[in-house]
Formats: C-alpha cells, sequence, structure tokens
C-alpha cells in the first residue's frame, strides 16, 4: 500500500547540507520520526516526494530552498534593543523560539552591538540545499482523533471525542 493523505507514516531520515554535513539524524536519537501525511507536517518538498512511496523504501532526496525552508530574505535580519530578551543570555548563534507573525519562528542571535542586538528570524535551513536519506519503517491508517488534532498523537494515549464513546 503507498502512502496516501490521512496516513500516519514512521521513517528513519539523516539530513545533510549540499556540502554533505549531517544536519540531524532520527535513528541517532533513536526515535523515528511519525509525521500525518497531507497535513502539512513536513515541509512541501519532502511531503510530495514520500507520497505514492512504500514501507521498505529507502529513498535519496535532494530539495532546492524554494521547496524547503524558501530562500533566504535580508529584510528579516533586524537589530532591536537588548531589552526585547529580558534576561536571556545572548552571544552570537544563541538561537530562541518566538511567536511570529503566521506562528512559532526561530530567532538567531547574530551579534552584540552596545545595547543593540542583530538577530535574523529567517528558519536556520532557509537559503540552503538539503539532502535526505530515508527509510520508511511503517504507515497506517490515521485515527479520528489524529484527523482531528492534524498530527499523529502518541501510542497509547487515548483521545476519543465524544463521538468515539460508545453509550451503554
Amino acid at each position: 500500500m503507498s502512502i496516501t493523505a490521512h496516513q500516519v507514516v514512521a521513517l528513519h531520515y539523516v539530513l545533510r547540507d549540499d556540502a554533505g554535513q549531517v544536519l540531524d539524524d532520527s535513528a541517532a536519537r533513536g526515535k523515528p520520526l511519525e509525521y500525518l501525511h497531507g497535513h502539512a507536517n513536513l515541509i512541501a518538498g519532502l511531503e510530495r516526494a514520500l507520497a505514492e512511496q512504500v514501507v521498505g523504501a529507502e529513498l535519496e532526496i535532494t530539495l532546492a530552498p524554494e521547496d524547503a525552508y524558501g530562500a533566504r530574505n535580508e529584510a528579516l535580519v533586524q537589530r532591536v534593543g537588548r531589552g526585547a530578551f529580558g534576561s536571556a543570555d545572548l552571544s552570537p548563534g544563541s538561537r530562541f523560539q518566538t511567536e511570529g507573525e503566521a506562528g512559532p519562528q526561530i530567532v538567531t542571535v547574530l551579534a552584540l552591538e552596545g545595547d543593540q542586538v542583530i538577530i535574523d528570524t529567517n528558519h536556520p535551513l532557509a537559503g540552503k540545499t538539503l539532502r535526505y536519506s530515508i527509510k520508511i519503517l511503517a504507515q497506517r491508517d490515521a485515527t479520528r482523533a489524529e484527523l482531528a488534532k492534524g498530527h499523529p498523537l502518541p501510542p497509547g494515549t487515548e483521545h476519543k471525542s465524544v463521538e468515539d464513546k460508545k453509550v451503554l
């Protein structure tokens, strides 16, 4: 059976940049990635590449920036007052997650200049070509609760809606 919308898919992946440096490795963390196919749980290019694949498939996928995290936007490099960070310990390379206009975003500190902090709100992988090595481990139909939440739920967790409960 091939991967289609509304299925939970489990896979292991190694993510490398264009130079071959490993950026992430699910097997090294000891846990496969699970996602709900067709619900924007992955970057668009990766989800398109996984569509119609089958359990056991091993894939090498290269994504250009426009199919991954987009091009870098230099307008997203900004200067803000140090006070915006409260008592946080700042240094170049520090990263924080904040609420942006379109939801959560990662902020990277580029430099400290007196009472000013130069930040970059581009995604850390924006502008990069990404190379994935993937092995598809499992797939199953999503539960109604998972479809309602829009993502896989932890195994063994009962998330039944009122409609799922039987009245005795």
